[in-house]
């Protein structure tokens, strides 16, 4: 698939107004992605865990306005209009009207929530970001009259990837690669495909449980940090080890090995902040909490022969990650000895997930 295959032919229907109503989850990559070329094309290929409680209700309401002349929408957020998120949502309109010329056509009301705070420091432009195209792309399968199924998702990952990267990852599940890589069937750089081979039955029902350390805002954008990529020192030498370990999860999945897993999963998250830190400007999003859960986690894991182990995002919050078998152990060692280091105490036990759902179809 090229970026030509997701203009549209003529639209052959008309729809006067309606809405669609979509949830679509967040999610946590296990190779990361770091770096991207223009068109959110990203320098490297990155696989996730799709989760299930973390997600965005997105509400998209529409009708047919008597000018074309300019993009018209209003958003809102848990009820309340948000003005400041407009600069987004217009800049994002303008990268998908060529695949989607029907925008222009349209005022559009935006209805969004999140099951988790939006306060909470979790990335909401994923789940939000996914969420979003799948609605729009609901709007044109009308316009059109018939869409595969595997061809309205491909489309609306390509279009959550020109909103927000990891977006593309967010509408299926459980497992899912975005970027192209030698020795993954399908892979893409310009959608997320589902992981398409076996994966051992260590890896189903995986928890996640997200360790709240910090709710402010970063103090440096993900997409300043992700510039920051251009003429790092390493960054050649890391979108290699992307490749790498990419590679080496494809064995691990298949053969259930918790022991390498912990190993990838917990490089990957260590070299992410270590490129924050050794680039131009340099900066640190981990905070001392951080650093005091990681340890909390190791020297359990040391004692007890547990396979949890962490992730991170680019931030100071902890991803607790383990086998489903450890869940009632695992909590209570999170209870015991992490909820200290968190903000308020506040953490969000999640899961893996299947992806996003079509909530209500009102046309």
């Amino acid at each position: 698939m090229t970026e030509k295959d997701f203009i549209p032919k003529p639209y052959t229907k008309t729809l006067e107004n309606g809405s669609f109503t979509w949830s679509s989850p967040s999610n946590i990559a296990l190779v990361k992605y770091w770096g991207k070329r223009e068109h959110q094309i990203p320098e490297n290929p990155s696989v996730s865990f799709t989760l299930d409680h973390c997600k965005t209700i997105t509400t998209l309401s529409f009708s047919k306005k008597e000018s074309n002349a300019a993009f018209s929408f209003d958003v809102f957020l848990d009820g309340e209009q948000k003005d400041d998120f407009k600069p987004k949502i217009e800049t994002f309109f303008k990268r998908i009207e060529s695949y989607l010329p029907f925008l222009s056509e349209y005022h559009f009301k935006i209805e969004t929530s999140n099951t988790f705070p939006h306060s909470s420091g979790i990335a909401s432009s994923a789940s939000g970001m996914s969420a979003l195209a799948l609605c729009l792309m609901s709007v044109e399968k009308e316009l059109i009259g018939t869409i595969s199924e595997v061809y309205f998702i491909q489309k609306a990952s390509f279009l959550a990837r020109l909103g927000s990267g990891s977006a593309c990852r967010s509408l299926e599940g459980d497992l899912i690669v975005w970027g192209i890589h030698d020795e993954i069937d399908g892979s893409s750089d310009l959608y997320g495909v589902k992981y398409p081979y076996d994966v051992h039955q260590n890896f189903k029902n995986y928890q996640d449980t997200i360790l709240l350390v910090d709710k402010g805002e970063k103090q440096v954008s993900s997409t300043v940090g992700h510039n920051l990529m251009f003429g790092h020192p390493f960054a050649q030498q890391r979108f290699e080890q992307a490749h790498e370990n990419l590679s080496k999860l494809k064995a691990i999945f298949k053969e259930g090995n918790l022991d390498e897993f912990i190993k990838i999963v917990e490089s990957e998250a260590l070299t992410l902040h270590a490129m924050m830190m050794t680039s131009m400007p340099y900066f640190i999003l981990m905070k001392p909490n951080t650093l005091e859960i990681i340890n909390k986690i190791w020297a359990y894991r040391s004692e007890t022969n547990s396979k949890v182990c962490f992730t991170l995002d680019a931030g100071a919050n902890v991803h607790v990650l383990y086998p489903e078998n450890e869940k009632d152990n695992v909590l209570k060692f999170i209870e015991s000895e992490l909820v200290v280091y968190c903000q308020n105490g506040h953490y969000i036990s999640d899961q893996i997930g299947f992806g996003a759902k079509l909530i209500v179809n009102n046309l």
